[in-house]
Parts: C-alpha cells; structure tokens; sequence
C-alpha cells in the first residue's frame, strides 16, 4: 500500500476527502493529515508519504513551498488541490513536477482517476529504480528472467525449482536427487550455463528477493530473512552485504524507512 497525506486548512474539504474517499479500495493507506503548511512539512518529515495532497493557500507555509521544502528531504509526489486559476500558479507546480493540478471544489471521481494512475506510475519507477540499483551493485539480472533463457534442460528445471522454492532449505543433492541427475553433472552445467556456482546462483537469488521486499518498506528485516529462506539472521545481513555492497539495515536507512 502507498502511504498519502493530506494537507488542507478548510476542515471540511480535508475531512471530506480523509473519510469520504475509500483509500484502501485504491490502494493507499492514510497516514495523516495537516491544517496548515508548517504541520504538512512537520508530518512529511515524520511518516514519509509517498503522495502528498495538498492546496495551495494555506495558512504559516502554501502548498507550493510546503513541497519545495519537503522535497529536499523526502522522496513523494505531489497533487496540487486550489480555487486559484492563476497560471503562475500552475506554471509554478509544473516547475516542482506536481504530478497533477486540481481546482476545488475537487471531483472525487477525477481524484481516483489521478490517484490510480499515480500509483502505477510509482510501481513502474520503482521497479525501474530497483533493476538500476541491482545493476549498479553487480547483481545478475539475467537471475530474474525465466530459465528459458537456459539452454540445459536440468539446468532449467533446477531453476524453476529455486524460484519456486528458494525460501526452503534447498541444496544441489536435493535438487539433483529429485531430477534425478548426479549432484557432481548438475553442478557443473549449472556453472556452464549460468555462469555460476549453484549456491552463489540461490544466494543471488534470495538477495534480490530481500532487495525486492526491502523495498516495500513494510517487513522488518529479520522478517525478510525469514521470508527468503535464511534461517540465520546474522548470516542473512552477511550474504546481503557480500552482494550489495551495504547491510540490510542501511538500505533500509537510505530508501528513509524507519523499519529495523
């Protein structure tokens, strides 16, 4: 879910939206709301939103410098509410890359529209941003396409089998023995066609399903572990240093997500 906080100093307008809106049946959860630009920046700072709704003339700090200061210092994106149909208003909110601009009274209906096409967008740069940061830190992308990319049948099928089971407790005997090949001819295509040992391969594997979860900013990161077939926690922050070049913990600190 994708966090959104509102900000808006008419009461009425502010609540209409926090509890007329069904938030969840979009695919957002709210986390806050602001009455005024200085509560905004304050909230901002604190839950990190990934949208921030937010009009124009409010009291202490407007809408504009509210996402002019905030966006130095959290990542989120914007949708501009106002009665004001000034172009230099306009104009100024494409400068700070809103990614919409609204006039009250707002259409609800409009509002969703631009609320789920937000979201994909978000999930599309996010997913862009996440292959960018495996390549930058040597990870193998060639890990997340299908085995068909393979040429060995085994090697494929040994594969599919990881993919679908990487959070078991999995071993090249276990895998050679239920395909039926030695463990020692296995081992080898697999660094033939792969280009890596099995392990390193699963490792690699597991890693970027951590990254991918990471990401998300919901689970913890001994919940990760868990989840990517590590049963040890200190050797599950080991591998995923070896691989990223940074602790689980500091990829956590550096998306800004408080998770530990």
């Amino acid at each position: 879910m994708l966090k959104v906080l509102i900000a808006e100093d008419e009461d009425i307008i502010r609540k209409g939206l926090a509890y007329t809106i069904d938030w969840l049946s979009i695919g957002y959860v709210l986390v806050g709301e602001a009455a005024n630009g200085e509560e905004g920046l304050e909230k901002i700072r604190e839950l990190k939103p990934d949208v921030v709704i937010t009009d124009i003339m409010m009291p202490k700090l407007n809408g504009l410098e509210l996402i002019r200061q905030a966006s130095k210092e959290v990542r989120f994106k914007s949708v501009i509410l106002t009665s004001y149909a000034e172009f230099d208003y306009a104009k100024e909110a494409i400068e700070l890359k809103a990614y919409d601009y609204l006039m009250k009274p707002v259409d609800v209906d409009k509002l969703k529209e631009v609320m789920r096409k937000l979201q994909d967008d978000i999930k599309l740069e996010n997913e862009k941003e996440l292959l960018f940061q495996q390549k930058s830190q040597g990870m193998d992308i060639k890990l997340l396409s299908s085995s068909d990319s393979y040429k060995n049948p085994y090697v494929k099928k040994a594969i599919d089998i990881m993919k679908e089971r990487y959070i078991e407790k999995l071993s090249i005997e276990s895998i050679s023995e239920e395909l039926k090949v030695s463990s020692s001819y296995l081992s080898r295509k697999f660094k033939e066609d792969t280009g890596h040992t099995y392990l390193d391969f699963l490792n690699m594997y597991r890693v970027q399903q951590a990254i991918r979860l990471l990401d998300e900013g919901v689970y913890r990161v001994y919940q990760v572990s868990d989840m990517t077939g590590f049963t040890d926690y200190k050797h599950f922050c080991a591998v995923f240093k070896r691989y990223t070049k940074t602790s689980p913990t500091e990829f956590i600190k550096n998306k800004g997500y408080t998770g530990q």
